[in-house]
């Protein structure tokens, strides 16, 4: 039976979550580790990490290469693959990727909503694609073996990076636009680009994303990855939940505003409810991640299809993208 893994959290790390993660089957994550920090700041939440990983060695433990996948199933943890949402962790240095790398850091976004020194959000309302340092340091990432993530991209720099990276990059967390018109979710133009270069699409459950918010239904979510699966193939498909379990309305802030405006940025939601959208009933946390094999199951995948789609997927990916340049 292949892994469980979800392609992308950011959970209020606690003993509850990491129980809650074997109780789901949850074999490996890719955990946000990173929003709008800096170089400092970001060591400073691996040092955040590495407590959860002293207190909790019989839970989880920090993933590197793929191999760490087949040991958390042999010993019945969680292996936590580290991520950055924005390249702030990197500040204007280059030479940070191969430190980060050397620190465990397997993904990062080029942009989270806005513009950075390396490419443009999907917030902005001009995407000028790939900067001259967004070039360098995509080579770079390339080199090292630090995945290019562009889920909160807009789509000239996503389709620039797709180009210019010679591995194939990730959309960790996002769904087709057409299915959910989102300025996150991903259109036919990206998602051909992505699936023609061996890229990795995790459909997310965060509301925002989903048609009907909330109210999606998992026969509705299911039938949407079928849908995909048609269209792309089904090798390059995966979860990546987006899921901020228990985590307070006050992250939400965080995530949109940082320190780069004075006002609050309700960016994906709505002015009359700032906080985290209520998540649909089938997917509260990482318990409920048997569910989505059920319904994948329920909805006419084979047990070898549903098998690749929770996690077979991903760990193809991470074998091939972990390690150096070769």
């Amino acid at each position: 039976m292949s892994p469980v893994i979800d392609g992308l959290q950011y959970a209020n790390w606690s003993e509850k979550i990491f129980r809650e993660m074997r109780a789901g089957g949850v074999d490996a994550v890719h955990a946000t580790i990173t929003y709008h920090e800096n170089f400092r700041e970001t060591v400073l939440n691996i040092e955040a990490w590495n407590r959860h990983f002293e207190r909790h060695p019989d839970l989880v433990f920090q993933g590197f290469t793929a191999d760490d996948i087949t040991l958390a199933r042999e010993t019945g943890r969680t292996a936590i693959f580290f991520g950055s949402q924005n390249p702030s962790c990197i500040e204007d240095d280059i030479g940070l990727v191969e430190v980060l790398h050397r620190l465990g850091l397997r993904f990062m976004q080029l942009t989270y909503n806005n513009q950075s020194l390396l490419a443009t959000g999907c917030y902005e309302e001009d995407d000028t694609g790939l900067t001259r340092m967004g070039r360098e340091v995509v080579t770079e990432m390339n080199r090292v073996g630090l995945v290019v993530d562009m889920s909160h991209s807009g789509e000239r720099s996503t389709l620039e990076a797709i180009d210019h990276s010679t591995r194939p990059i990730a959309i960790t967390h996002a769904n087709p636009a057409d299915w959910h018109a989102a300025l996150r979710n991903k259109s036919d133009t990206v998602l051909r680009a992505l699936s023609g270069t061996g890229g990795m699409l995790g459909f997310s459950i965060y509301p925002h994303h989903l048609k009907n918010g909330g109210a999606c239904t998992l026969a509705a979510f299911c039938e949407m990855i079928a849908r995909t699966a048609e269209r792309y193939g089904i090798d390059n498909l995966g979860i990546g939940s987006d899921l901020c379990q228990d985590q307070p309305d006050s992250i939400v802030e965080w995530m949109r505003t940082g320190r780069w405006t004075k006002r609050i940025d309700y960016g994906e939601g709505s002015a009359d409810a700032p906080g985290f959208p209520p998540m649909p009933d089938w997917f509260g946390g990482n318990a409920d991640m048997p569910n989505l094999t059920a319904g994948l199951r329920d909805i006419g995948f084979s047990q070898a299809d549903t098998d690749a789609l929770m996690g077979g997927n991903w760990a193809r990916f991470f074998h091939d993208s972990f390690g150096p340049a070769k």
